[in-house]
């Protein structure tokens, strides 16, 4: 605790907006690594479960898998069993339409964490050009004979402004790559499972006598969204 009161202190005040930058990172990066990890299903099982459910032409147990699946492969399967009895045209725009939805879901907050990454190293080279600016008003007001500790205590300043930004920034951009990568590979899956599941029904008749009120009930308006969703 004495060493990181001694780095803010010699860092000067624009490690505090650096700090909250490191907090608001590592915020971020926690809680999408979470949604992910719940988010993530092996989606080749999951879509050949729901086939075997399906040709039983059972389609209201096939939507309570999907309802109790988290995950937005689950979510788009769902809107295409839910119009199972359409032609291949409606199944698409309701598959397109969910996916719509759930790619924001999956994006959240990670605009502010590329923020983060840019910022972070600019914040370190504010505090560098402030520290520099000190020195020199040292060396301006002491004339030749200025005292080598004050000068010092002011290059330290910029240098430990400088490493603290790049110390955010370089972890922060990272791990922003890394969720993208991991986005792009679920938003690739909803795509694949969903061309799956459209072909299975449009070579499928599939009624949904049973399913009639199910699909008024459990309409995307009315189901509640997962935790971490909002």
């Amino acid at each position: 605790m004495l060493y990181f009161q001694q780095i803010m202190a010699d860092g000067g005040v624009i490690m505090w907006p650096i700090l909250l930058c490191s907090l608001l990172a590592t915020y971020i990066i926690l809680e999408r690594l979470f949604h992910f990890h719940r988010a993530q299903i092996d989606a080749q099982e999951f879509l050949h479960g729901l086939f075997n459910v399906l040709k039983r032409n059972n389609v209201v147990e096939a939507i309570a898998i999907c309802d109790e699946t988290p995950g937005p492969v689950a979510h788009v399967l769902r809107a295409a069993i839910l119009r199972c009895d359409k032609d291949e045209a409606a199944l698409r725009l309701a598959v397109e339409e969910t996916s719509l939805d759930e790619v924001p879901r999956l994006e959240k907050h990670l605009t502010i964490l590329a923020t983060v990454a840019h910022i972070s190293p600019l914040l370190g080279l504010l505090g560098t050009v402030l520290g520099m600016i000190g020195a020199f008003q040292v060396m301006q007001d002491a004339g030749p004979f200025v005292s080598t500790i004050d000068l010092a205590k002011y290059i330290k300043q910029a240098l430990v402004a400088t490493a603290a930004g790049l110390c955010v920034a370089i972890p922060a951009y990272a791990f922003y790559n890394f969720l993208v990568a991991r986005v792009e590979s679920m938003a690739l899956d909803m795509e694949k499972a969903a061309s799956e599941m459209i072909y299975f029904l449009t070579h499928n008749r599939l009624t949904l006598e049973d399913a009639s009120s199910l699909a008024e009930d459990l309409s995307p308006e009315k189901v509640t969204p997962e935790k971490g969703d909002a």
